[in-house]
């Protein structure tokens, strides 16, 4: 019995070999105390609130992939945009996916809601954590406040089960 919780202790993935099926990203607009969020209404976490984003294409970076999603979901683009972030996630179902967090300054064009994403700014202190994945209280709160990070999530569909989070 012990050792089973010793495992579950340390989590369920060896992530020294881990490998992702999907890579992608989120896109976060934050500016004069705002955050830009959005309310997903299809696919990964449809109903759940996140920031833009989505899958990197083939032949694409992933700040292009982060600009590209960012403009197909909320119709802005995003500018000032810098890396904040990594996450991996391991679903129980065997989904995993490697994703690259991107802070932006500001940006340009008009607003919009799309079929994807019901775009709204909040502000920094009062995100809405109670709607959105379990790890985004883990790592948004570096975010906002300018720091890098890496994280690692195991998940079985929406219960987090094990986290771990670092400085990059």
């Amino acid at each position: 019995m012990a050792l089973i919780v010793q495992e579950e202790a340390a989590g369920r993935v060896d992530w020294n070999n881990w490998q992702p099926k999907e890579k992608g990203t989120l896109c976060f607009v934050v500016t004069q105390g705002r955050i830009l969020l959005i309310e997903k209404k299809r696919g990964l976490g449809q109903g759940k609130v996140n920031g833009p984003g989505g899958r990197i294409e083939a032949g694409e970076t992933a700040e292009q992939a982060a600009i590209r999603e960012t403009q197909e979901e909320v119709g802005i683009t995003p500018t000032g945009i810098e890396w904040a972030g990594e996450l991996s996630f391991q679903f129980r179902d065997g989904y995993a996916l490697h994703c690259v967090v991107y802070r932006a300054s500001g940006w340009h064009g008009e607003l919009v809601e799309t079929d994807e994403a019901k775009p709204f700014w909040m502000g920094t202190g009062e995100i809405p954590y109670e709607r959105m994945w379990a790890d985004d209280s883990y790592w948004m709160p570096k975010l906002l406040a300018g720091e890098k990070f890496r994280g690692w999530f195991e998940f079985d569909e929406d219960r987090m089960e094990w986290s771990k989070m670092e400085k990059a």
